[in-house]
C-alpha cells in the first residue's frame, strides 16, 4: 500500500504515513462482477386438442298466461302469443296487465295459425289448413280467400236467444284458405286457450271466434234488477240477460275475445272478494261466483224519502279463480231510478 500525498510505501496496517505523517486513504478493492446465472430452458407442454363446446337441450319453460310448456329459446307463446320474456308485474292491489302481444305474433292450432296484426285495433288473421275450422259471429267477418268455404252454425234455444238480443246462428269456416277478423272498436284481442276439460264463462257480445274443438253453450246470469212501477216498470241486465260458456271437452282449443280499452286479469284466493262495475267484466272463470251489490252513500241531505237516488250498483265476485276486466266500460241502465226489485244481491248503506 502507498500513501496518496508522498507516494511512500506504507506497511498495511498503519493509519498513517511513516514518510509525511498523512493519514492512509484505504480503498475497497474491486469487486469482480458475478457470473450471470444460466437458466435451464423450459419445457414447453404439448398442445391441447381444441375443446369442442358441450351443447345441451334448452330446459322448456311454462308461459305466465296459459301455462303452456315451451322452448326456452321462444321469445313468444305459440299458444296464445304472450311474451314470455316480458317481466310479469302486478300492482298492490293484485291486478295484472293482459300479457304483451308483439305485432304479427302468431298462435298455432291443429295445424292453422292465427296471426294477430295491429295493436291499436287489432285483426285476427287465420291460415285455415284442410281438415280445420272455425266458428265466428257473423259481424266481425273482416275479409277471406274465396276458396274458404263459409256455413252456418245453428243454436238451440233459438227463441230465448232472440229475446235476449243474442245471434240465433253463428258462422262457421272451413279451410284451406285465410279468413280474417276484427271488431269496429280499439281495444285488445284476447288469446285464451283451452285445455280438455278447462271451461270459461266470458260476457255476451265480446266473443270473435273458436276453433271448431270448442264446445258453445249460454247460461243465465241470474242478474238483474227493475225500476219503476206499473206501465214504467223495466227490468235491467247489467252483464247481459245470458253469460257465454265455452269449454274444451276432449281436444285442446283456442278462443279469442275482443275488449275496449286495456285488459286486466286478477287471480281471486277462496272467499276473495271484489267488486268491479258489471258492464267491465270480460271472462272469469267458473268456480267464480257472482251476484249484485247495492252501496248507498250518505248525502247529509233528505226530504223524506231517504237517499235513493244516490245509488251505486256493483257485481259482487268472489274466489277461488280468474277474473278479467276491460278498462272501458258502459253505463248502466236505470242506476239513478227508484230500484223495485232485484236478483239476489248485497247491500251497504254508509
Amino acid at each position: 500500500m502507498f500513501c496518496t500525498n508522498c507516494g511512500s510505501q506504507v506497511p498495511d496496517a498503519a493509519n498513517f504515513c511513516t514518510a509525511c505523517g498523512s493519514a492512509v486513504e484505504r480503498r475497497p478493492a474491486p469487486v469482480e462482477p458475478a457470473a450471470p446465472i444460466q437458466y435451464s430452458q423450459p419445457v414447453q407442454p404439448p398442445p391441447r386438442a381444441p375443446q369442442l363446446p358441450v351443447t345441451t337441450a334448452a330446459s322448456p319453460t311454462i308461459c305466465p298466461w296459459c301455462a303452456a310448456e315451451i322452448s326456452a329459446d321462444q321469445l313468444s307463446c305459440p299458444r296464445c302469443g304472450a311474451n314470455v320474456r316480458a317481466p310479469q308485474i302486478r300492482s298492490e292491489s293484485g291486478w295484472g296487465e293482459l300479457p304483451g302481444r308483439k305485432d304479427m305474433a302468431k298462435l298455432q292450432f291443429g295445424n292453422s295459425f292465427c296471426q294477430i296484426e295491429g295493436l291499436y285495433v287489432p285483426v285476427a288473421d287465420v291460415n285455415l289448413a284442410g281438415g280445420d275450422g272455425i266458428y265466428f259471429t257473423h259481424h266481425v267477418l273482416l275479409w277471406k280467400d274465396p276458396q274458404v268455404n263459409i256455413s252456418t252454425m245453428s243454436l238451440a234455444s233459438g227463441w230465448k236467444r232472440m229475446f235476449a238480443g243474442l245471434p240465433l246462428i253463428m258462422m262457421q269456416a272451413h279451410g284451406p284458405g285465410h279468413i280474417a277478423f276484427s271488431r269496429d272498436a280499439p281495444g285488445e284481442m284476447i288469446a285464451l286457450p283451452l285445455q280438455p276439460g278447462e271451461r270459461v264463462d266470458v260476457r255476451e257480445h265480446l266473443f270473435m271466434l273458436a276453433t271448431s274443438n270448442v264446445t258453445y253453450d249460454w247460461f243465465s246470469s241470474n242478474c238483474w234488477y227493475t225500476t219503476g212501477s206499473g206501465d214504467d216498470k223495466e227490468t235491467h241486465y247489467p252483464v247481459g240477460m245470458f253469460m257465454d260458456r265455452f269449454s274444451a271437452p276432449q281436444a285442446p282449443g283456442l278462443l279469442l275475445l275482443h275488449a275496449s280499452g286495456n285488459v286486466f286479469v286478477r287471480e281471486l284466493a277462496p272467499g276473495q272478494t271484489i267488486l268491479v262495475k258489471p258492464t267491465a267484466l270480460i271472462f272469469k272463470d267458473p268456480s267464480v261466483q257472482m251476484q249484485l251489490h247495492f252501496e248507498h252513500p250518505r248525502t247529509g241531505f233528505s226530504l223524506g224519502w231517504g237517499n235513493w237516488n244516490n245509488r251505486y250498483y256493483w257485481l259482487r265476485l268472489w274466489g277461488p279463480g280468474r277474473v278479467a276486466v276491460q278498462s272501458v266500460f258502459d253505463r248502466m241502465e236505470g242506476e239513478k231510478q227508484y230500484l223495485t226489485s232485484s236478483s239476489a244481491a248485497t247491500e251497504q248503506r254508509w
